[in-house]
């Protein structure tokens, strides 16, 4: 027996030694508990250092993986979370609709705005339906099914829809309430059939109108911040300071909104007040109703009917042009109905209108329409309206520059008096039968007015407004801006953005200190996989060990 148990003790002996376990180990044998355990020990051991290198590129690419799973989820792009408006201009001869877009978190209470769309309604202004409401829904329908399409169906029903209309309804509001009244409720009516939240249909005044459009012009420029990115522009200083002064002028009304040196004012009545990305305004502005180029040719046509009988030769229509008009237009019309002429007039029911084509008459007959007589201010511009003096820089739009554009001078900034003039003296004087060869794409009624229009505007910065041959080069004639239109609609959008609740933008998953954290702790355990890699590669010694 003692025999056998010294061959035991030597076979465990030499197991002992294999496994890298002490050559005399009292426990080792006695104990076959401890014995097991060191052996599982020990042969873990032997693994991890015979495959020390597959576990070390493992951990590496684990660690890669973390850290490439972490980056690119936590800096993600955000889904948009942006906001859209339409706005419908509703002019006195046409209507256009407008699709805005903003982010929705906003910037010092106010959205950063962009046009995303522009519709224009075939037909005529909306007060052009009076006698046929229920062409409205077919009026309004085809960019109303555009804006379906623009905006995506699931924001269709949190859009706000805003239908402003201007001097068109103003007039007609003043002859017939009534009438007024049943177009709107019948535009609303329409709108409201559609998926958007309608906001309602209202005749905004004048001085809105003005405003709102001095707005989008400083707005489009970079006036009010210096956060442009959304428009890769980036202006100085001290350019953000000083604002642009706004001139607008449609078919029946023109304005005029800028920000005075002195804000105390002699006539309370014009001035308004804005706050706009986290700053106040106060500006200047008027609005001058029957002095838009459609209704001032009435009236000037109303002054030349007076001692007539009812055959006008016009210096602001071509030579050997011709155009018949119905009576009723000066009769019925607020405006030409203001000036007295012939009651012997009354009965006939067309007047005729020969083209004699003299700019200088023209002007001269234009000018009249400028009571400069009386002013009960300091200053004035006509007709007893304060004006102060005349500030900064100017954007003139709509029917200025669409004008401006036909006699080709908006690309020669900054167009001067003495060019303007020159370009109106030749082109009144040419036949009506040449004009019209040269232009025939352009509708009769447009082209025969435009040498109309454009001593009109030049009677009115000159003799209205009073801009002299000096301040006429501070007028920047301008249609678009960035691919935005210049106008009342994108400055009515922004105004209303106060009061539309912002939201809070989207966050990433994580929060930032358990992406920071995560971040260091899978960089930290990467570095310790690369240099115990670089340790088994220059002394493997300290890993592969002979057994003895």
């Amino acid at each position: 027996m003692t025999g056998l148990k010294f061959v035991k003790f030597f076979k465990v002996l030499d197991y002992c030694q294999q496994v890298s376990l002490p050559k005399w180990d009292p426990s080792c044998f006695h104990s076959s508990s401890c014995f097991a355990t060191s052996l599982r020990e020990s042969e873990l051991k032997v693994f991890c250092s015979k495959n020390i290198l597959s576990i070390l590129g493992f951990s590496c690419i684990i660690a890669v993986i973390a850290l490439l799973a972490l980056g690119l989820t936590q800096n993600k792009a955000l889904p948009e979370n942006v906001k859209f408006g339409i706005v419908l201009d509703a002019g006195s001869s046409h209507t256009n609709l407008y699709i805005y877009r903003w982010p929705a978190e906003k910037e010092n209470d106010t959205g950063v705005v962009t046009q995303i769309e522009e519709c224009k309604l075939k037909g005529p202004g909306i007060s052009g339906f009076a006698k046929k409401l229920s062409e409205i829904n077919i009026y309004l329908t085809a960019c109303m099914e555009r804006a379906r399409k623009v905006i995506p169906s699931m924001q269709h029903t949190e859009t706000p829809v805003y239908l402003g209309a201007t001097a068109g309804m103003r007039l007609l509001r003043m002859e017939n309430k009534q009438m007024a009244d049943k177009i709107l409720d019948a535009v609303a009516n329409s709108i409201s059939k559609y998926p958007f939240d309608f906001q309602g249909a209202r005749i905004i005044s004048g001085q809105e109108e003005g405003a709102y459009g001095w707005i989008t012009v400083n707005y489009l420029l970079g006036k009010f911040t210096q956060k442009l990115s959304w428009f890769n522009l980036k202006p100085s200083k001290d350019d953000t300071q000083e604002t642009y002064g706004a001139l607008d002028l449609g078919g029946a009304s023109t304005q005029i909104t800028f920000v005075p040196r002195n804000e105390m004012t002699e006539s309370p009545n014009s001035n308004l007040y804005f706050r706009l990305y986290g700053k106040n305004y106060s500006v200047y502005t008027h609005s001058f109703l029957c002095y838009g180029k459609d209704q001032a040719l009435l009236q000037k046509l109303a002054l030349e009917l007076q001692g007539t009988n009812g055959i006008i030769r016009d210096p602001c229509f071509h030579p050997g042009y011709f155009r018949k008009m119905n009576m009723s237009v000066f009769y019925e019309g607020f405006c030409a109905r203001r000036h007295e002429f012939n009651s012997l007039l009354y009965p006939v029911f067309e007047i005729e209108i020969h083209g004699t084509g003299n700019f200088q008459q023209c002007q001269q007959s234009i000018i009249q329409l400028f009571n400069s007589s009386y002013c009960p201010y300091s200053s004035c511009s006509f007709n007893g309206v304060f004006l102060p003096p005349l500030q900064g820089q100017f954007g003139a739009f709509s029917a200025f520059y669409y004008v401006m554009e036909f006699l080709n001078l908006t690309s020669q900034e900054p167009i001067s008096v003495k060019k303007l003039t020159e370009k109106l003296e030749e082109f009144c004087a040419q036949r009506w039968e040449e004009v019209q060869m040269n232009f025939g794409e352009v509708k009769e009624k447009y082209l025969s007015e435009y040498c109309f229009s454009g001593t009109y505007i030049l009677a009115l910065l000159l003799n209205g407004y009073h801009f002299t041959a000096e301040s006429w080069k501070n007028i920047h004639f301008m249609n678009k801006v960035r691919s935005t239109s210049v106008g009342w609609t994108l400055g009515y959008m922004l105004n209303l953005t106060n009061k539309i609740p912002a939201e809070e933008p989207m966050s990433p998953p994580l929060s930032h200190s358990t992406y920071v954290f995560l971040m260091v702790l899978f960089t930290l355990i990467l570095v310790a996989v690369i240099i115990v890699g670089i340790l088994v590669f220059h002394k493997p010694s300290y890993f592969w060990k002979e057994t003895v």
